[in-house]
């Protein structure tokens, strides 16, 4: 006896109508709605499950490369600077999940060459130590990071910085910062006045992200300390083992190190970033889960056309001694089963493609002659894409339910049938 005989009747009968015969037109009408049902189940799964990968792959993709720059931790002194700095990075990497520290400063300036002139973000590093907790060093296109030495009013920038200033390395530039005016200076209504300082390019960094590269300076901690007037860094940037530790571990180091200290970590730097790309990824989700609602209600159709079809079998069943709930659970199982089938087939479509975006959509650019992602916009120049499961499994189970949902009514009529009025006229 096959596995198909053991069910119950119910599900046996459900297996059957699904596949709908070709006895007449109406089947053969009914078995396309059925069809039409399982491929707007399928397309709504597969475009939600490819939307949610991409929007993942942006972004992993854009915090790798913020990462790639950024601090997992930056430690502040309340006092403004840090003058034991190396003890506090000795206090902070007996953390277990700090791996490095360095110290750095950082200030606003405007970089001006000829008639050009840009504001930028100036960090003063140890370029020895800040390549241990940021991948910088790795992103130099042209010069070198190490020339960062202690009053050699070197400057590295960012590739998108010095294409828009016109620089290259081994050019000169002027930087001005904002500092105090002397009594009788005068100045600005805020008592300050522009200090100009000249700078020799030394090196041109890439970190693919578009703030950072259009933004970001770095130069010597002695140059930076004397830009903005200390005699110690600001305080210190770590490294963390994981990433997403990183909230967990700034609460341990407030409470291990000792001092009156501010600590930040990555996701507070660009908190409304993040918090806008969840709040989109949500609505993503809610939006084409109604492409899926639209196609599984449509079901609700094609069940109650079979119903309609299968009155006499409804009433037959029915006098051999069916109960209205048997009669139901048939018709359930129908429909339940078309929108597993239509799922099953979205979620095969939708991983197949999210798992290969990155041969896909260059594959469509090259035949339309179009660029879907312009990188000044952007960041990122490439369609990522990173398939997560949980999420593959949230709209599989979101697909099914609603599929399960809109058999209910139609069920519902079935079970309500009377055998003498279905067969009154038959």
């Amino acid at each position: 006896m096959s596995l198909i005989h053991k069910l119950p009747y119910e599900w046996i009968i459900g297996l059957r109508y699904t596949r709908a015969g070709k006895r007449s037109s109406r089947n053969s009408f009914i078995s396309f709605i059925s069809l039409i049902s399982v491929a707007g189940i399928s397309l709504g799964v597969a475009a939600l499950i490819v939307v949610l990968s991409v929007m993942n792959g942006f972004q992993t993709e854009v915090t790798n490369r913020m990462l790639s720059v950024l601090a997992h931790v930056e430690v502040f002194d309340a006092r403004g600077g840090m003058p034991n700095w190396r003890e506090q990075a000795e206090a902070a990497r007996r953390n277990p999940q700090v791996q490095a520290a360095a110290p750095f400063v950082e200030t606003q300036g405007m970089l001006v060459n000829d008639d050009e002139m840009k504001p930028a973000v100036i960090r003063g590093v140890l370029p020895e130590a800040e390549a241990q907790v940021s991948d910088v060093a790795k992103q130099i296109k042209q010069g070198s990071f190490a020339a960062l030495k202690p009053g050699s009013s070197n400057i590295v920038l960012g590739s998108a910085l010095a294409k828009s200033l016109g620089l290259g390395v081994g050019d000169r530039l002027t930087l001005l910062t904002a500092a105090p005016a002397a009594p009788g200076q005068g100045g600005s209504v805020a008592g300050m006045l522009p200090r100009p300082r000249a700078f020799t390019v030394a090196g041109i960094f890439e970190a693919g992200h578009q703030q950072f590269d259009s933004g970001l300076a770095f130069v010597s901690l002695a140059d930076g300390e004397a830009l903005i007037g200390l005699a110690a860094p600001s305080g210190l940037r770590l490294r963390l083992a994981d990433l997403y530790q990183a909230p967990e571990v700034a609460r341990q180091l407030k409470q291990s190190m000792g001092g009156d200290l501010y600590l930040r970590d990555w996701s507070q730097v660009n908190a409304i970033w993040f918090a806008a790309v969840q709040s989109q990824k949500r609505m993503m989700f809610v939006i084409l889960a109604m492409i899926i609602a639209v196609a599984a209600f449509n079901l609700v159709s094609t069940l109650v056309m079979t119903v309609r079809d299968k009155q006499a079998e409804v009433a037959i069943l029915r006098t051999l001694g069916a109960s209205p709930r048997s009669i139901m659970k048939i018709f359930m199982v129908q429909g339940t089963l078309v929108g597993l089938l239509g799922t099953l087939i979205g979620v095969s479509l939708g991983v197949a493609v999210a798992l290969n975006v990155h041969v896909i959509v260059p594959f469509i650019e090259r035949l339309f002659g179009v660029h879907f992602l312009d990188k000044d916009i952007y960041f990122i120049s490439e369609i990522p894409s990173q398939l997560l499961w949980s999420d593959v499994g949230q709209i599989g189970g979101v697909a099914v339910l609603l599929a399960f949902v809109a058999t209910l009514y139609p069920s519902w009529a079935a079970a309500r049938v009377q055998p003498a009025d279905a067969l009154r006229y038959e």
